[in-house]
């Protein structure tokens, strides 16, 4: 079993910035799809960036030019970069690696325990 431990979390002025990270606890060398998931009170989880194991990035409109996500060369590590944040980026956090066939059919996936991130106006 896998564990992904996520730290990096915790409380932003609106325009500032935190720096999250995940990492896993062993490689997981087929991972092909890498993520951030965020979660506000209320509300249900949503895609915030992905990153495929090719490097291709994706990004929820809402965080587009803001946030930037990357991740290591082993498929160990992973980071989102977010700027310039928002009372609306106030949500707990969570990263996501996984494994999908060339059909689309998620294989598995692994979470991280979550991350509050909270920025203040």
């Amino acid at each position: 079993q896998v564990q992904l431990v996520e730290s990096g979390g915790g409380l932003a002025q609106a325009g500032g910035s935190l720096r999250l990270s995940c990492v896993a606890s062993r490689t997981i060398l087929d991972i092909n799809l890498m993520a951030w998931y965020r979660q506000a009170p209320g509300k249900e989880r949503e895609l915030v960036a992905n990153i495929t194991s090719d490097g291709v990035t994706n990004y929820a409109d809402s965080v587009k030019g803001r946030f930037t996500i990357s991740r290591d060369s082993v498929n160990k590590a992973l980071y989102l970069q977010m700027n310039s944040m928002k009372p609306e980026d106030t949500a707990v956090y969570y990263c996501n690696f996984a494994r999908y066939y060339s059909s689309g059919v998620r294989s598995y996936n692994f979470w991280g325990q979550g991350t509050q991130v909270t920025v203040s106006s």
